[in-house]
């Protein structure tokens, strides 16, 4: 009898977490959305130009990335007096590389599987804002602790395919850390990515402070932005491919 009592008791609270499951994500959802802004201001933003600065291995780096959204984004680093540009424009990109960053210092084509990992920076907000309008398919996966403090990790699975892990704070709704996958050179990887800092730009919430794992190794870089501007005028010909000298 007891075990009957235990059978029915235990599938009346998985059918009742199953329900609590669903309606969970969805206050995760509108907890994110309501500390980052309203969805009308981000639908506002057209436009975007964020300066950044970080150091590696004792060099201080500075880049500024301009953002037509969900069209075209460039970004430029300077290092050692040499600028490094990036462009995606449409299904479509380009870099021009000193040669003493193993470039040609001409504007070169980039392969396709760089494009198509760039793409997404076309994009402005959290990657799970993005996905949300995207239609990707976001789960609630567990919560649990990250340095200490309580966090919902969810999952994106976007229509490709492709998925990522994000953790968002349950006590201010920001994401603080995502996973990601992708592929390099023909492998599947992962990156992690740290948020903090977030900041208020007329209205609308954004990181201040992004750590990812360094280019050269030996722990994480942390890049700093130092200003953003929504809404500049950017002319086309900013992502334009530039003909060879």
């Amino acid at each position: 009898m007891k075990s009957i009592k235990g059978g029915i008791a235990l599938a009346f609270l998985l059918m009742t977490c199953v329900g609590v499951h669903a309606q969970t994500t969805d206050e995760i959802m509108a907890k994110h959305q309501a500390a980052m802004g309203s969805p009308e201001k981000w639908a506002s933003v057209k436009s975007m130009v964020m300066k950044n600065k970080f150091n590696v291995q004792g060099m201080d780096i500075e880049s500024k990335t301009s953002i037509v959204v969900g069209k075209s984004f460039r970004t430029e680093v300077e290092v050692m007096g040499n600028k490094i540009i990036t462009v995606i424009d449409g299904e479509s990109g380009w870099m021009n590389r000193p040669s003493m960053m193993g470039g040609t210092g001409e504007p070169e084509d980039l392969p396709r599987e760089q494009v198509k990992a760039a793409i997404s920076q076309k994009n402005i907000g959290s990657s799970l804002l993005i996905a949300k309008n995207d239609g990707s398919k976001i789960d609630l996966v567990s919560k649990e602790k990250l340095d200490g403090a309580e966090v919902y990790l969810l999952k994106i699975t976007k229509k490709s395919g492709e998925e990522s892990q994000v953790f968002v704070s349950t006590t201010t709704g920001f994401v603080v850390k995502a996973i990601n996958k992708m592929s390099v050179q023909g492998q599947q990887v992962e990156a992690e990515v740290l948020y903090s800092n977030y900041k208020s730009i007329d209205g609308l919430f954004f990181p201040f402070t992004v750590e990812t794992p360094s280019p050269m190794g030996g722990g994480n870089m942390v890049v700093e932005t130092s200003s953003i501007d929504l809404n500049p005028v950017l002319e086309a010909s900013l992502f334009a491919k530039p003909a060879k000298k």
